[in-house]
């Protein structure tokens, strides 16, 4: 059997192998590029080994309907569209995020929302890419990665199983990972429904099986390494109380540091399942056991 693990970069994703840690920045540096850099720079500090944004083009993702709704935002009152753009980040920002992250050494990349942002992240060559939980059902943009060759991250948020099992059937099982996911925000501690890595790891045994968490704390993404995860992904943020719809499901930089930390130590404490009497135990026999 095929093992489960895919190279990413200089780092191999998969069982056996650290959790891949994802800061997922998003649009929660709300077009500010210096708000951003201090984002990447908390995930290297706090050990993560990538940071993730969003790219869309927004005459293309958002609803025509919606374009002229207007908004009151922190910068004053745009329609929806208008807003948009303001946090879409350009060629020069994703120019200074390529030479900040390669200069502190930290993996980057994206999720594209269709097919003109793969094009325009494209020119970057990252290593690997993630589709988001809206697009799981979009086979022209599945297509669009698979072109490609290179790997995919593929989150399955608000999906069925069938829709989930549609997707790898269309993709292919080579250069995927999936990430389980529900696209809540915050999501309720009762909608996390973890067991699911299992449920995946079981049904894909040769694709890496993460997690891609918006509840609010830190215990659940714990668990889903115990579960088995091989890469977890949380929104990261300067301050929960910022503007923006993701920052209230965001990890601040003191917990980025603790979830990371406590990941590593996670790690270390299952073993590999195999029963042995450690040396350290030896002199307990000794003082301990009646009966030798």
């Amino acid at each position: 059997m095929k093992t489960r693990e895919l190279k990413i970069g200089n780092r191999i994703i998969g069982d056996s192998h650290p959790v891949f840690i994802i800061g997922e920045i998003g649009i929660n540096h709300n077009g500010d590029i210096d708000i951003a850099k201090k984002m990447i720079e908390g995930a290297k500090h706090a050990g993560c080994d990538a940071v993730k944004f969003q790219k869309r083009t927004p005459e293309l993702c958002v609803p025509k309907d919606q374009w002229y709704v207007e908004r009151d935002t922190p910068w004053g009152r745009f329609t929806y569209i208008e807003y948009r753009h303001k946090v879409e980040f350009g060629e020069k920002e994703y120019s200074e995020i390529d030479r900040f992250c390669k200069e502190i050494g930290i993996i980057w990349f994206a999720s594209c929302w269709d097919e003109p942002s793969v094009d325009f992240i494209e020119q970057f060559d990252p290593p690997l890419y993630k589709t988001p939980s809206a697009s799981l059902t979009d086979f022209d943009l599945l297509k669009k990665h698979k072109a490609l060759n290179k790997p995919v991250m593929m989150s399955t948020g608000m999906s069925t199983m069938e829709q989930i099992e549609a997707a790898v059937n269309f993709y292919g099982m080579d250069n995927l990972l999936l990430a389980h996911a529900t696209s809540s925000y915050p999501c309720k501690n009762e909608e996390l429904n973890l067991r699911m890595i299992e449920t995946l790891r079981k049904k894909y045994p040769k694709i890496p099986i993460g997690y891609s968490g918006h509840e609010v704390g830190l215990a659940p993404t714990w668990a889903a390494v115990a579960l088995g995860a091989c890469f977890v992904e949380r929104h990261i943020t300067l301050d929960r109380a910022m503007w923006g719809t993701d920052q209230a499901a965001s990890v601040e930089m003191g917990g980025l540091q603790r979830l990371v930390s406590n990941i590593r130590d996670i790690e270390a404490a299952l073993g590999d399942g195999i029963k042995k009497v450690y040396d350290s135990e030896k002199s307990q026999i000794q003082k301990l056991r009646r009966v030798k």
